[in-house]
């Protein structure tokens, strides 16, 4: 099967993968309807189309925080991406920067900040989490500074996980000890190029960011034990201010969806917010990214950079974003897809594909410049 488009590189993912990765990467919460309003009503924003104007030249060009980039398109943080290829994370900061585009390194990540760092040749983002443990925070906001990070990607909309049946049901998050491992070990023995490319060739299996609280016991099942007790549920606005004085660059907080939050993050001097509701895999109900993120670029478009990602699965999808009121899209589950389907290749193929499709977008409703991607496109 020769993937044309993010469904596709779904496709290969799902035949590759052992059920329980693949059904991590692919699922969201309780019974995922904000999961499928991401895709529903981004897919529903209609376009107006026009002709005979000049769009011999279509730029794509970009930045990022003083960071420039070819697109206006950035790989979001995505945890344990060292399961879906042989060191995933490396890999797909190879894509990105094969591309110019930036790359963000999940806190959760198999292969740890220095390992990417030693992959790369341009300064990466980093994703770090509201965690009890101040000591360990302050640690890795350190390593992530002494790599060359540039961006602090702040994920606030977790301070408890949310409820995901499929990785339940997967034997992921609730099958610990002998008969969970054996349950896992079977689901990949029915994957062998999986098995032989991750299991096999992509050891160790550990999150190397979290050694100095895990120490040895870096596995999966240790992963979402201490998951469980980690996160910090009394965090506050206020607790902002530690972030911030710990972390000199530009700091965005991702995960916002209400026009309240949204005016509180710009208050706290957040240099960008992420339009967000963490892929569907957090509160099931709640609107997809696609309502929330006019309201909020109404309410805050002129004070803060304003990301969005969620539903995403094309560069028509990025389009639709920016009308709406982004400056810049994160990709997630495309990515991910991709890195599960065509490793490296496949992420970097992912994002020619943006590219393609963004010019045909632009083209067609007789754009040629980013900043004249706005609401006038839309047919509203």
């Amino acid at each position: 099967m020769k993937a044309a488009s993010v469904s596709d590189y779904r496709e290969l993912a799902r035949r590759r993968l052992p059920k329980f990765i693949f059904e991590y990467v692919d699922g969201g919460s309780y019974d995922e309807v904000t999961l499928a309003r991401n895709v529903e009503d981004l897919r529903a924003i209609r376009l107006r189309q026009r002709v005979l104007r000049d769009i011999s030249k279509i730029d794509l060009a970009s930045d990022f925080f003083g960071q420039p980039s070819n697109l206006p398109v950035a790989l979001a943080p995505v945890g344990i991406a060292g399961m879906l290829a042989r060191r995933g994370e490396v890999q797909a900061v190879r894509a990105a920067e094969a591309k110019g585009v930036p790359y963000t390194l999940s806190t959760v990540s198999l292969c740890s900040i220095e390992e990417v760092r030693k992959a790369s040749a341009k300064p990466f983002w980093f994703q770090l989490y509201m965690i009890r443990d101040r000591a360990f925070m302050r640690d890795l906001l350190q390593r992530a500074r002494e790599a060359g990070s540039t961006v602090l990607v702040f994920t606030v909309d977790l301070p408890v996980p949310g409820s995901r049946y499929r990785d339940s049901r997967s034997g992921l998050s609730n099958a610990p000890g002998p008969m969970g491992m054996a349950r896992r070990m079977l689901q990949a023995a029915g994957k062998p190029a999986w098995a032989w490319d991750v299991g096999v060739n992509g050891a160790p299996h550990k999150l190397g960011n979290l050694g100095p609280v895990l120490g040895n016991q870096t596995g999966l099942e240790d992963f979402f034990r201490w998951m469980r007790g980690a996160f910090d549920p009394s965090v506050t606005w206020r607790d902002l201010d530690w972030v911030r004085s710990e972390w000199k660059g530009p700091l965005i907080l991702k995960g916002i969806l209400d026009v309240e939050d949204a005016r509180v993050a710009v208050s706290t001097g957040a240099d960008g917010i992420v339009v967000s509701n963490h892929g569907g895999r957090q509160l099931d109900g709640v609107v997809s990214s696609a309502v929330a993120l006019p309201r909020i670029a109404d309410a805050v478009g002129s004070s803060t950079r304003i990301l969005a990602d969620g539903g995403v699965r094309s560069g028509l999808d990025v389009v639709r974003m920016l009308a709406l009121g982004a400056s810049g899209v994160l990709l997630g589950r495309a990515w991910a897809y991709a890195l599960g389907g065509g490793g490296q290749a496949g992420v970097k193929h992912i994002l020619d594909l943006v590219e393609a499709e963004m010019r045909v977008a632009m083209a067609l409703t007789g754009v040629s410049r980013l900043a004249d991607i706005n609401r006038s496109i839309l047919d509203i």
